[in-house]
């Protein structure tokens, strides 16, 4: 009898938990079939493990028609104030570790392309700013795996201060000299992943990425619902990677602890040595049975993530989504968070950006400014609300902070008045309470001293960077242009999708007007969608 008839047999009754087994069994008998013709592992002679596993015993029953609703309030996220605004008397350092994820960006995109604001909650400008590449220098050395550039333009929306601008870009990894990677994909197919804009997405992203592999490579497949299976052993076989998604329907409710801890032993079984080894979660974040609190997720994440094996989250649908778990356990795992709305942001993630999101080349990366208080008064960081650290955490270790990929961008924006200048705090009327400045020699022509600490993969001690910002770049600051321009654009839209109050009436019509016309189909589509936002902020 044929894998597709046993499974038929059932059809009528099949139960979540049935549903993963069945889809195990079926994966185990194909297994079974395989080793009589070719390891797991053999990439030479694919064509035998296909004749001998005809097309239509992959085929599958789906599970009987389950209801999932969920509110529109459901979904959940951690949602941080907005950065204060800090007097340089008072707290003349700033530290925070750098963020990589994009998430916030599509799921931004995702509220406004249905007609609604998002939650301020569910914006992180950093997260906006950083879902764009600007034009900073290739790194020259892998020593140090990326470059860093200063630059400063007036404030497009306060002429009496100004945007000083740090940007990092990590070395480009050749495709020769990439590591192996053992990637392990944890899929959710519980019911509330039944949407069109869930499970059915997931399987077109991850199709995205089967047409990526090296020959070094190798994917798992892992699944959960009422009960957690291993759907697809080890492989690089692309056709056999469709193959096993396709028969993946949703349905039943959600273990996702139990898979997460499937997922990890698969990622040991098959670990490399010197190689990438990653677990990809795919899902709503609906985490209802099991291990359902953040911080023991937390928790077990770390553990993994000291022994080698890094977590990336990938965030899809609506309704119950639940942001605040997927980006925090990805932060807490070395990995990085995504959300996918869409096919095209689907291969933007899986495909076109899979090299910078697997290969680490720098590790636990921290910022820290100094600011001199004889040039600057008043400064704010834009974004990072939850990515700040203490001053003393930047010489620390043992801190964990995020890292940076082959071919990553990471930028930050800082918002500073000049000594002297209208700031948003009115000058304390106390003499001991007023900045001791500088009269002669020491650093009286810097506005700020710019350091930054990392590790090389596998070392436990860090190296540092450091970066004076010369008062040059103060006296010659001019209105933002080019990339400049592009970066403030897109740091004044998320800062208004927050209701920022120091923006001075600068509105989602100024961030295009001041992007100006743009090519490539992500900028274009960015106008499009700040746009939009004053279209549906003019109705609210």
């Amino acid at each position: 009898m044929t894998n597709k008839a046993r499974i038929s047999g059932m059809a009528g009754a099949l139960t979540a938990t049935a549903m993963v087994m069945a889809l195990v069994a079926c994966a185990q008998n194909e297994n079974a079939q395989k080793t009589e013709h070719m390891s797991t592992y053999d990439v030479q002679e694919p064509f035998m493990a296909e004749r001998a596993m005809p097309e239509a015993e992959y085929s599958m029953a789906p599970p009987p028609a389950i209801s999932y609703y969920a509110p529109a309030n459901a979904e959940r996220y951690d949602g941080e104030a907005i950065g204060s605004v800090k007097l340089v008397a008072a707290e003349p350092v700033s530290t925070f570790s750098v963020d990589v994820d994009t998430g916030a960006y599509a799921n931004v995109r995702r509220f406004l392309s249905q007609g609604q604001m998002p939650p301020q909650a569910a914006v992180r400008t950093e997260e906006l700013i950083n879902y764009f590449r600007y034009d900073y220098p290739v790194p020259q050395s892998r020593e140090q795996p990326f470059s860093v550039t200063t630059d400063m333009a007036i404030t497009p929306w306060n002429p009496d201060t100004r945007i000083l601008r740090v940007g990092l870009r990590g070395y480009d990894l050749p495709r020769a000299q990439r590591p192996a990677a053992n990637l392990v994909f944890l899929l959710d197919v519980s019911g509330s992943m039944s949407d069109a804009d869930k499970l059915p997405l997931v399987k077109t992203a991850m199709r995205q990425l089967a047409g990526e592999l090296g020959r070094q490579d190798r994917v798992s497949i892992v699944v959960y619902a009422g009960a957690t299976g291993v759907v697809l052993e080890p492989t690089n076989n692309e056709r056999a990677i469709r193959r096993a998604l396709d028969r993946l329907e949703a349905g039943g409710s959600t273990a996702g602890a139990a898979g997460l801890r499937l997922a990890y032993d698969m990622a040991r079984k098959g670990f490399i040595e010197g190689g990438v080894n990653r677990v990809i979660l795919a899902t709503d974040g609906d985490f209802n049975v099991g291990i359902s609190d953040q911080d023991s997720l937390v928790q077990m994440i770390e553990d993994q993530r000291d022994s080698g094996i890094t977590l990336t989250t990938l965030g899809f649908g609506r309704g119950n989504y639940n942001e605040a778990m997927m980006e925090q356990i990805a932060d807490h795992g070395n990995g990085n968070y995504a959300y996918i709305d869409s096919a095209m942001e689907a291969r933007k993630v899986l495909s076109d950006e899979m090299q910078s999101t697997l290969f680490t080349i720098a590790q636990d990366v921290k910022i820290q400014v100094e600011f001199n208080p004889e040039h600057v008064s008043q400064y704010r960081l834009i974004g990072y609300e939850n990515r700040i650290l203490n001053e003393e955490d930047f010489n620390n270790d043992t801190v964990d902070a995020g890292d940076i990929g082959a071919g990553h961008q990471v930028t930050a924006l800082y918002e500073i008045v000049p000594a002297g200048g209208d700031g948003w705090i009115n000058p304390r009327r106390y003499e001991g309470n007023q900045a001791s400045v500088m009269r002669e020699g020491g650093s009286g022509d810097e506005v700020a001293f710019v350091q930054l600490r990392y590790k090389l993969p596998g070392q436990d001690r860090s190296r540092l960077i450091q970066r004076p910002v010369s008062t040059r770049m103060l006296a010659s600051a001019r209105p933002a242009r080019g990339d400049m321009a592009f970066v403030a654009a897109v740091a004044a839209y998320g800062q208004n999708l927050r209701e920022d109050s120091l923006l001075n009436g600068f509105g989602f019509e100024d961030s295009v007007a001041l992007a100006g016309r743009q090519n490539g189909y992500w900028r274009e589509e960015f106008l499009q969608l700040a746009g939009l936002a004053q279209t549906l902020d003019a109705r609210r």
